[in-house]
């Protein structure tokens, strides 16, 4: 079973999760970034390159020629740690963006979630967090909400 760390009281969940991709491509993980809507996976694309001047992150679609070559991959499809080539020499992170647990949550050993302040982004992580603990995987709670903005 999966460990899945849930991030609750973030300002803004896109930015958190910016900046989340962000820490774990510089410690060297191999991220799969989750969303079954292509609108709001574009979205994040867009703020991914744009959410700080000095910030570069290489990451493309898990479909993309250069994804083999690509440490960040981004899908609409039901996540698989095969997405990465490099998956056999080291683990995949999966960050859920999604409102559902990824269907596939069982292949992964880490799927990271974050959950704003927002009404209607708590409602559905609570739901996520009742079908993974029924799942049996092994859930963390961190509180961003003292947190200052950056």
């Amino acid at each position: 079973m999966a460990r899945i760390d849930f991030a609750f009281g973030a300002q803004d969940r896109l930015r958190t999760a910016c900046e989340v991709v962000r820490k774990h491509h510089q410690q060297g993980r191999l991220l799969l970034i989750y969303c079954s809507q292509a609108e709001f996976l574009g979205q994040f694309d867009q703020l991914l390159w744009s959410f700080e001047p000095d910030a570069f992150i290489p990451h493309v679609d898990a479909d993309d020629p250069l994804a083999s070559c690509t440490p960040v991959l981004l899908t609409t499809r039901p996540p698989e740690p095969a997405m990465h080539t490099q998956a056999d020499t080291q683990p995949v992170w999966l960050l859920n963006l999604d409102a559902a647990c990824p269907p596939t949550a069982h292949q992964f050993e880490r799927i990271l979630e974050i959950v704003s302040l927002q009404q209607g982004d708590i409602e559905p992580a609570r739901q996520r967090w009742l079908d993974y603990k029924n799942d049996g995987h092994e859930l963390h709670a961190h509180d961003l909400s003292a947190r200052k903005p950056t």
